[in-house]
């Protein structure tokens, strides 16, 4: 039986599901508004139903658009995973990748392994943002997420890519300069550098829970390890981003037998939608970076 409905239809109709709105598609697709509306309209027409209630406050599915639903992206799925699978058969994964992570992830961890990933697989085109805050895949236009800590997007896709442990460090200036006792107390007496834009960063997970006072916050911990460099006080860093730091001696670990370890914020995770095939460019990506970080 022949199958009417265009494949672009189709994945305007997913992709205005997806992100709640005829807007958000265009903006997602690089498309008109007008064209998305045309190819959902003309995509009802085809199967003579219609498929979404619209009104000027909210999009909903209606009760065919909702059995629709799953087979349309189903059919969308496999007919990308065929065409990555012709892709991996020539051995030769190519198209745009684009990876997130937060900036010290991205500057530590990812940015040393670009140029021999880059001559590995040529026909890759790699776009590389950072954010230190957790984005939406699908509107930042996002194919691979690296996030640090527990996840709680249900609808994605997670692959653990290992452990990085957390420390408390300070400069050699700074603990030259300031009386730093073996006991967690002595916390209290110091000068701690914070996260403005994520208060749950500033909840150490200590053996003997502590009400910290914050004297510096910055939004990035990227500017948080500089600040600690520079020797303005003590802060809670992730192993994968000081790691040059503490072998240089530029950073010392402090009172790191407080620290409750493993811990929920110490789990390195790339996520990906869990509703779109996995490409060749995301497994190449993630089996090659797994075992070149050093977390």
């Amino acid at each position: 039986m022949p199958v009417n409905s265009k494949t672009e239809d189709l994945e305007a109709f997913l992709t205005v599901v997806d992100t709640g709105g005829f807007s958000a598609a265009a903006n997602l697709l690089d498309q008109q508004v007008a064209k998305i509306s045309r190819a959902v309209t003309r995509l009802e027409r085809t199967l003579n139903v219609t498929l979404l209630n619209r009104t000027t406050r909210r999009l909903e599915l209606t009760e065919e658009g909702v059995l629709f639903l799953s087979f349309a992206r189903d059919g969308l799925n496999m007919l990308e995973k065929g065409e990555e699978a012709l892709r991996v058969l020539s051995r030769k994964p190519s198209g745009i990748l684009r990876v997130d992570a937060a900036s010290p992830f991205v500057l530590h961890q990812l940015t040393p392994l670009i140029g021999e990933f880059c001559r590995a697989y040529p026909d890759i085109i790699l776009e590389l943002t950072s954010h230190d805050s957790i984005i939406d895949l699908l509107e930042h236009k996002t194919d691979i997420a690296i996030r640090i800590g527990e996840l709680s997007d249900s609808n994605l896709h997670a692959r653990r890519l290992g452990h990085s442990k957390l420390l408390i460090v300070a400069s050699p200036e700074y603990l030259a300069q300031n009386n730093l006792a073996d006991n967690i107390e002595t916390l209290h007496n110091q000068r701690l550098i914070g996260f403005s834009d994520a208060p749950h960063l500033n909840n150490w997970p200590l053996e003997n829970p502590q009400k910290l006072r914050f004297s510096i916050y910055a939004s990035s911990g990227e500017t948080v390890r500089q600040l600690c460099t520079a020797g303005q006080g003590l802060a809670l860093l992730s192993h994968f981003m000081i790691k040059e730091d503490l072998k240089s001696g530029h950073l010392v670990s402090v009172l790191n037998k407080h620290i409750l370890s493993p811990n929920r914020r110490e789990s390195v995770q790339a996520v990906y939608y869990r509703n779109s095939a996995v490409s060749s460019r995301i497994s190449v990506f993630l089996n090659f970076i797994e075992p070149r970080l050093q977390l």
